[in-house]
Parts: structure tokens; C-alpha cells; sequence
């Protein structure tokens, strides 16, 4: 094979590759699901990946605290807490690019999404785990089942956000939800 068609393969590689690249940088949440790419807000005990391309003394794991911000390398803590994916990276982005990258590419996923709480007539209430995609009745499963006092159709949900709602088995759960089963009267 010519010494040009091998050059010219490996061109068209190297920038199938930088594009390839390029498109992973905007897309937000890649591991972190349906619900990163809806919109999802980010909140205290989420845990996040971030990846300055390039860059990795300014990459890693992080969690978002309790006030809601992230302590990153070299730009120090940044608000974190309700906002998406996409507007936390233009966040760094923004604040890279002046004084530290030229055109600095940067990539979040949301590696832990921030544990949901059941209270109320389950076996076993608490703190536990989110999974995306979870129902009502998944998480009631996950607490060891409705207790004998339990009204088994109507639930009690308070979103992350405040906002209480009536809830049924199907229900959708979300980071940071507090789902209340309730008791029956007889």
C-alpha cells in the first residue's frame, strides 16, 4: 500500500477520533441515565465525575456537600446544587478558560445520584440507595415491605424541591424524595 493511502487513513482516524471526542464533551451525564438527560438537578450527596480533557491533575470523583457546592482543583468551589449537568459544565468551563485553558473541554457524569428516605408503615424505614427508574412500590420493596397498619394504594411524596404530593405504586421516585406510607383507619 502507498505511503499516502496510509497517511491519508490515518488522517481521517485522528479526526473521526477529535469528533468522536468532541461530541462526548456536550453530552451531559452519560453514565448518569434518563434522569441526567431530563433535566435532572443536582443536590447534596450527589456524586459526580468530572473530566477536563487533557487535564489530568483537574479531573476526578467529587461529591456535592451539603450547601451544595464542589470543591474542584485549581478553581476551588463552585455552586453545584440545582443546576443540570450542562449548565455545571459551562459553569467550569467559564471559569477555566480565562485563567487557566484555552478552550477547555470538560465532561460531568453523575456517578451516585443522592439517596431517597421512606418513612412511615414499612418494615424497615431509612435512607436508601436510588436507582434510576425506581417506582413507589420499588421502594417500598427495598424497605422490607408494607407493615400489617399500611393503606397499600395511597402515599405521600415530598419532593426534593419541597413540593408534596399524593402518590400511587407507580409512581416515579427521584433523588432526594421522602415517600411517606401512610396508615389505614381500621
Amino acid at each position: 500500500m502507498p505511503v499516502s493511502t496510509i497517511t491519508r487513513r490515518h488522517a481521517a482516524r485522528s479526526v473521526w477520533f477529535a469528533c468522536l471526542l468532541a461530541l462526548a464533551s456536550t453530552v451531559p451525564g452519560l453514565r448518569g441515565g434518563a434522569l441526567a438527560d431530563a433535566g435532572y438537578t443536582m443536590g447534596s450527596g450527589d456524586k459526580i465525575k468530572v473530566t477536563v480533557f487533557g487535564q489530568a491533575n483537574m479531573s476526578g470523583e467529587f461529591s456535592v456537600a451539603g450547601d451544595g457546592t464542589v470543591s474542584l482543583p485549581f478553581i476551588g468551589t463552585i455552586r453545584a446544587g440545582g443546576l443540570t449537568v450542562g449548565q455545571l459544565q459551562r459553569e467550569i468551563v467559564s471559569r477555566l478558560q480565562p485563567d487557566y485553558l484555552k478552550n477547555p473541554r470538560v465532561s460531568i457524569e453523575i456517578l451516585n445520584f443522592r439517596p431517597f428516605d421512606i418513612i412511615g408503615e414499612v418494615q424497615k424505614p431509612g435512607s436508601y440507595p436510588y436507582r434510576d427508574g425506581m417506582t413507589v412500590i420499588n421502594a417500598i420493596a427495598m424497605a422490607g415491605g408494607f407493615t400489617y397498619r399500611a393503606k397499600e394504594k395511597e402515599f405521600r411524596i415530598k419532593r426534593a424541591n419541597g413540593a408534596v404530593e399524593k402518590a400511587v405504586r407507580n409512581t416515579a421516585v427521584k433523588p432526594g424524595d421522602v415517600i411517606e406510607v401512610l396508615e389505614r383507619f381500621f
